[in-house]
């Protein structure tokens, strides 16, 4: 059975044609990331990396900039590799790397540079497109190509849903133009980081000072343009973004079974947006549990030893909007194994098309 020779770190690609609030996205990810820390790939198209500066994780070493040039054409995997290690280093503790892509970067070719990436202690976790509400469609004129970005997205952030007089539309049409990723409509840039990638909890932090630390040192009130203006309680309440969205948790004491629990995450419903979690396969392999993390139809599988002395449950979290929770938990219970004896060697192989590697793994 597969073997995880320790965590790998999730790279993350962020698209998006100019204008369309990437950079306003990934602020709100390095603000509200818990005790999570970011590596933030910045890409600028110009020799000024204005991106870069309005990052606020232009500090420090947890960010790679990259001027003078479009990334998917400025470097190829190889290259993209020396910059991951930057960040891919133990002792940067980064939990995941965001690279935010020049507005006039293909999407398709930087998803195929992290893919192709040899560095072991990453692994491609998924392509968030970000497209302007107000502007879709004039952008969409401009640049028929976004309907292949889109068709490509693991999740696609509908950004500033209110400055669109038909917002509704708007989501609608993009809905209709993706294959199976989550549509989640924003204002502002701000989604769940929890959408993206697993959050450390704040007490957990190590070392220097976090982003976290840095905004709640601000005590003046600024608006998103960084200028004074009146209070904004967007930030207050930023915390609670998972209050337009639903939630179903599922805990188990035993194990499920890989078929029944692949066939489920394979025809997952739409505005499913997020799983994620820890499952026990029991006889199936008694030596791993498997971590899931879903993003839209982004879907992956880390096997790692179980702990010392810890219980062994499927414990899962699914997020998402418009969901039949009751339904939902059902098809999940309906996962759960038997208890028969099994002569089933292949009842794996579907789990393991999600688990890097593991077709080059002998004993898969």
């Amino acid at each position: 059975m597969v073997r995880s020779g320790g965590r790998q770190i999730p790279v993350v690609v962020l698209a998006g044609f100019l204008g369309s609030g990437k950079t306003t996205l990934l602020n709100h990810l390095l603000h509200r990331s818990g005790g999570s820390r970011i590596g933030a790939v910045v890409n600028d198209f110009g020799a000024i990396e204005i991106d870069a500066m309005a990052v606020a994780g232009a500090l420090g070493d947890s960010t790679v900039s990259l001027g003078n040039g479009c990334l998917c054409c400025a470097v190829d995997s190889s290259e993209l590799d020396v910059y991951l290690e930057r960040l891919a280093r133990p002792e940067a503790r980064i939990d995941v790397v965001v690279i935010e892509a020049s507005g006039l970067a293909e999407p398709q070719e930087l998803v195929r540079m992290v893919l192709a990436s040899e560095h072991p202690g990453i692994v491609y976790g998924g392509l968030v497109e970000v497209v302007d509400a107000a502007e879709f469609d004039d952008t969409r004129a401009r640049h028929p190509e976004i309907d292949r970005h889109l068709a490509l997205a693991d999740l696609v952030v509908v950004n500033k849903v209110d400055r669109a007089p038909d917002a509704g539309r708007v989501l609608g049409l993009v809905r209709s133009l993706v294959d199976r990723a989550a549509v989640v409509p924003a204002t502002h840039g701000r989604v769940d980081p929890e959408f993206l990638f697993d959050c450390r909890p704040a007490e957990e932090r190590v070392g220097q000072l976090s982003f976290d630390d840095l905004h709640h040192g601000e005590h003046d009130d600024r608006d998103d343009h960084g200028e004074h203006g009146e209070h904004d309680d967007r930030d207050e309440h930023a915390g609670h973004l998972h209050a337009g969205y639903d939630s179903v948790s599922f805990a188990s004491g035993r194990p499920l079974d890989p078929r029944r629990l692949v066939r489920f995450l394979d025809s997952r419903p739409e505005g499913l947006y997020r799983i994620k979690g820890y499952v026990d396969f029991g006889p199936y392999d008694a030596g791993n549990r498997y971590a899931v993390h879903a993003v839209g139809r982004f879907l992956r599988f880390y096997p790692e030893p179980w702990p010392a002395g810890a219980e062994r449950l499927t414990q899962l979290v699914l997020i998402g909007t418009d969901l039949d929770t009751a339904a939902l938990g059902a098809e999940l219970e309906a996962c759960v194994s038997d208890g028969a004896p099994h002569a089933d060697e292949q009842g794996m192989w579907g789990v393991l098309r999600y688990v890097q590697g593991a077709a080059e793994d002998p004993a898969a």
